[in-house]
């Protein structure tokens, strides 16, 4: 049975709780969160420009999460993300949004670190994804099948894929769907007769690190940052990031820090191109 003076306690005890639990409150809703959604290409960028703009910025939280650049674009129209991020430029159709260029990367065709092809045409290309090529062994390799690595639907990188090579999803012939970048660079290092196609950021990233893939050329220009720097290299992009309406409050200031020359060192360090404004 309680009695009264255990009554009183437990009182102050839940009076002293519930204080406390306002206090977190109002310290976690007093912090601003900012929220980007999109492309995996961009993600790995946005994450490390997010934590260099948290230390300058106390109380500021960046989340970033990725889903492909057709969902940055549909968050951004929805009201679903503060800034979206995608790795294209703007279609017809969408400009309505407001979009700021961060960086410049390009898509490069990946084999296995082992394989032996050291260069394929765009024709080449273009068979291997309709199957009409289906052993390297046709290409002067090893007699092998090629495992062919499309993206899934929503990304960009498939897009520019598409509209590069002038061929349709649905003439491709897929072996493995994959999603981010990421994924993509797994399942080639962990695959010696598999090819895919990945952001040259990503690529040039994971090959630094020791992971087995093999950057291809394309139309005889080597795939790296470089040649995007020095625009030689054919299939390059703008990456962006999109808001729906004029941007203001934190989501502007980070667009203006992201825009800013201090971060390009952050940039390069991801094997992107800086844009000079």
């Amino acid at each position: 049975m309680i009695n009264q003076n255990m009554l009183k306690k437990l009182l102050v005890s839940t009076t002293a709780l519930m204080a406390l639990s306002l206090i977190v409150k109002d310290k976690v809703s007093a912090a601003e969160r900012l929220v980007l959604t999109g492309s995996s290409t961009v993600a790995p960028l946005a994450v490390e420009l997010g934590k260099a703009f948290e230390k300058r910025n106390k109380g500021v939280r960046v989340d970033v999460q990725t889903g492909g650049s057709t969902r940055g674009i549909i968050d951004a129209k929805r009201g679903l993300n503060d800034i979206g991020m995608i790795s294209r430029d703007l279609k017809e159709k969408e400009k309505d949004l407001y979009s700021f260029t961060i960086a410049k990367d390009g898509i490069a065709i990946i084999v296995h670190k082992r394989n032996s092809t050291k260069e394929l045409s765009r024709r080449q290309i273009i068979k291997i994804y309709k199957k009409e090529i289906t052993n390297w062994k046709e290409l002067g390799g090893t007699n092998a099948p090629i495992v062919v690595v499309n993206k899934a639907e929503g990304r960009s990188t498939l897009e520019l894929f598409l509209k590069f090579f002038k061929i349709k999803n649905s003439k491709i012939k897929a072996d493995i769907i994959i999603g981010d970048n990421e994924q993509g660079i797994k399942t080639i290092a962990g695959n010696p007769n598999a090819i895919g196609y990945v952001s040259i950021g990503a690529g040039e990233f994971n090959r630094e690190l020791g992971v087995p893939v093999k950057l291809l050329p394309l139309d005889g220009v080597i795939a790296s940052t470089e040649n995007l720097e020095n625009n030689t290299y054919p299939l390059a992009r703008n990456l962006n990031f999109v808001v729906a309406r004029k941007p203001e409050g934190v989501a502007k200031k980070f667009l203006e820090f992201s825009r800013n020359k201090n971060v390009h060192k952050i940039i390069s360090q991801q094997s992107f191109v800086p844009i000079k404004y």
